[in-house]
Formats: structure tokens, C-alpha cells, sequence
């Protein structure tokens, strides 16, 4: 099996100050880079990854994008644009001239505005982005969902996933209101959904338990053709480790066929990101 991470960092913190994560997060708050994933990678046979952005500038993605020059296992990189100032076409067109690029992420759970992601002011940015055969992913929060919608029903042919399932509250079962919005967007052909993050929003004391009926849901809205497995390292440390979240995952998919299994544990990434 040619499993692909579809979901991970890299970050200096020189180059944070003031941004996510504070101190306070101990686990995470230091520089990681390619020499810290490697081994873990080696370890459990992931053969490829997903890097994606974690500032909302270009200096981030030149930044990843060098790495990805120089570490092979960078199968693909998600960076980032303003996709609403006046010359987003061409920033795009210029971040897409370079092979490892695949996608795009504005970063909409932080934003203020809920409905940034409904606005038409985007459909140059979206043209541009189909031009180059870019992906769209979502970093949204449940509260995102109806405009995401809109949004992916605006846009059928720009291939979307959405991050950590949208980060629905964990610590309960899952919301109606949360099922119906998933189910809603896996209505439409061109929405995925990755299956990471959710050790995060369950915080400590995690069982896979809890994880289950979240990730039974999304894949039977989505099916298993339209999931993609991912690590949100470093992220993840913040409650648990490589190779727990890796075990985890196998317990959660265990119910699917060997051809599922593989599907969302790499040939999805493969076939979503256009990695070789």
C-alpha cells in the first residue's frame, strides 16, 4: 500500500511573532521541519505527504515550496494568496508555475467575516485557480458549513476538501446540525473530506470511541472514494503522537474493504493532489 499523509507542517518561529502557536502550547512551540517528519514516516510507511500552509502569506509558501525542491517526500505542497485582492490571478498563476504547488488555503476560521468564502469577488481567483488545475482546501469551523456550501454549488467543476472534518466539538456525539451540513456538501461531486485533526478537537483522554461515529459519519456521506487520511502534524502532538493517531486511524477504517483501506489511506491524496 502506497500510503500518502495528506495533511501536514512545517513551520520556523522566527517567523511567527505573534501568530498561532502561542507559548503557552508547549508541545508545538518550536521550529519542525522535513528532519523531524522523516523518521516517522519511514517508520510507518507513509511514502508521501501534503504540505500545507499555516500563514496567511506568500513568504510561507515560497518557504514550503523550497522545501519541497529539496525533500522528496513533499509530494505536494497547499499554499496561500490573497484570493481577493485585485491581481489574485496573477499571484496565482505565478505560485502555479511551480511544479509541487497543488492547491490553495485562505485561512476562513480565523476570519471574521463567516460569509468570506460566499463572496462572488472570488470568481477570478477560482477561474485562475481551475486554470492551473488547482485544489481548493477548507480550513473551516462547523459555523462555515452553509457558506462553504454556497460556495462549492457556485463552483462545481474546483475540486474541494475540507480540513478536520470542519472541526466539529468532539467531546459529545456529533451535532445534527453538523451531520446535516457534511452531508449536504458531500452531496456535491467535487467536495472531499480529510480524516485528521480530530485527536485535537477531542483533547486529552481521547478514546477512538469517541472518534468513531464522528469518522462512520463522514465516511458514509462521503464514501470511502472521497476521504483522505492525514496527520496534522505537529499539530497532532498537542494530543498525541504519530504513531497512536496512525494506530488509531487503522482501528477507524478497520470496518472497510483492503481497495477502501487503500483508497483513503493514499490513492485519494494521489489522485485529489495530481501527485505523481
Amino acid at each position: 500500500m502506497k500510503r500518502i499523509d495528506a495533511h501536514q507542517h512545517f513551520w520556523r518561529l522566527s517567523e511567527r511573532a505573534g501568530a498561532w502557536p502561542p507559548p503557552q502550547l508547549e508541545a508545538i512551540y518550536r521550529d519542525f521541519y522535513p528532519e523531524d517528519l522523516g523518521a516517522l514516516l519511514h517508520r510507518h510507511g507513509v511514502a508521501a505527504t501534503v504540505l500545507v500552509q499555516s500563514m496567511p502569506n506568500e513568504a510561507d509558501t515560497h518557504f514550503m515550496l523550497d522545501l519541497s525542491e529539496r525533500y522528496s517526500f513533499i509530494g505536494a505542497v497547499v499554499g496561500w494568496t490573497d484570493l481577493k485582492a485585485p491581481d489574485a490571478p496573477q499571484r496565482i498563476a505565478a505560485l502555479a508555475a511551480h511544479p509541487r504547488l497543488r492547491g490553495l488555503r485562505p485561512m476562513l476560521q480565523d476570519l471574521d467575516d463567516d460569509r468570506w468564502i460566499a463572496d462572488p469577488a472570488l470568481a477570478p481567483a477560482v477561474a485562475a485557480m481551475q486554470c492551473h488545475g488547482l485544489c481548493f482546501d477548507a480550513l473551516v469551523l462547523p459555523r462555515h458549513l452553509p457558506s462553504l456550501l454556497e460556495f462549492a454549488r457556485s463552483h462545481p467543476q474546483l475540486p474541494i476538501v475540507i480540513d478536520h472534518l470542519a472541526k466539529p466539538a468532539m467531546r459529545d456525539g456529533p451535532d445534527a446540525s453538523w451531520m446535516e451540513d457534511m452531508a449536504g456538501l458531500a452531496a456535491q461531486p467535487q467536495v472531499h473530506c480529510k480524516l485528521s485533526g480530530m485527536v485535537t478537537e477531542a483533547g486529552p483522554g481521547w478514546t477512538v470511541e469517541q472518534l468513531r461515529p464522528f469518522a462512520c459519519h463522514i465516511l458514509q456521506a462521503f464514501g470511502p472514494e472521497r476521504v483522505l487520511w492525514g496527520s496534522d502534524w505537529p499539530v497532532l502532538n498537542l494530543a498525541a503522537d504519530y504513531a497512536t493517531w496512525f494506530d488509531a486511524s487503522g482501528e477507524l477504517l478497520a470496518h472497510l474493504d483492503e481497495a477502501q483501506r487503500q483508497a483513503v489511506l493514499g490513492l485519494n491524496a494521489q489522485r485529489f493532489y495530481r501527485m505523481a
